[in-house]
């Protein structure tokens, strides 16, 4: 099991194959993404690294997080996560992960935070049907109607569907095809939508449900520290 990655998103567009045929494609942009931290078995009970992407001020960083960069001898991250890796997949700390990391062809699963679309009805959220134009339906046609039961058993059930605040959750996207990596760009061009708005923070690994293909790069896609 190797390691994702911390992408950040850029935004859609589209790309013409072979055939001609126009693939709509999210593009996604790896930004000084390098390993923060190593996670073992015998010091910490399981096998992870930790990712930091991004960059972030010093005065904006707490006392805590500096010294954990400065004992990676990173620059401060905007953005930590963890992947949970096998042994023989671990990665040195300082390492840093490019675009390459993925092949073209590859099955992702992609992590991110929804669009925050507020308080919204139990139209827009559920795609409830409404009410009926006439027939005695005045003012509330789309509403979401009934609730509940008589005094049995007297109450609104949990998880009823009702209006409420939509979106801004996190969200898993699974077997997403990557179409391209530039790695002198650092991009990933994943084919179909990305969970999240513009420049929010995507967590890309491989598809749980297919693995890694075989000539995918291992441990992972990086550029030593010490080559920068």
């Amino acid at each position: 099991m190797r390691s994702g990655v911390i992408a950040q998103k850029v935004g859609m567009t589209r790309v013409y194959n072979d055939a001609g045929e126009h693939i709509p494609v999210t593009v996604l942009r790896l930004e000084n993404c390098q390993v923060v931290a190593q996670r073992t078995e015998d010091k910490n009970g399981y096998t992870a690294v930790q990712l930091g992407a991004g960059s972030s001020k010093v005065k904006n960083t707490s006392k805590a997080m500096r010294g954990n960069f400065a004992a990676a001898s990173v620059e401060p991250k905007a953005k930590l996560a963890e992947f949970r890796v096998s042994a023989d997949n671990l990665i040195e700390v300082g390492s840093e992960i490019v675009a390459s990391h993925f092949v073209a062809g590859q099955l992702v699963d992609v992590t991110g935070t929804t669009q925050g679309k507020g308080f919204a009805g139990a139209i827009k959220r559920h795609n409830f049907g409404g009410l009926r134009a006439t027939h005695g339906v005045s003012v509330s046609h789309r509403s979401h109607g009934s609730t509940g039961n008589n005094q049995d058993p007297g109450k609104v059930w949990k998880g009823k569907r009702m209006a409420g605040h939509m979106g801004q959750t996190r969200v898993t996207t699974q077997n997403l095809e990557v179409v391209s990596t530039d790695e002198t760009r650092g991009l990933i061009l994943v084919k179909g939508a990305v969970p999240g708005s513009k420049g929010a923070w995507i967590l890309v690994r491989d598809a749980v449900k297919s693995g890694a293909p075989d000539n995918a790069p291992r441990p992972a896609g990086v550029r030593a520290a010490e080559a920068k």
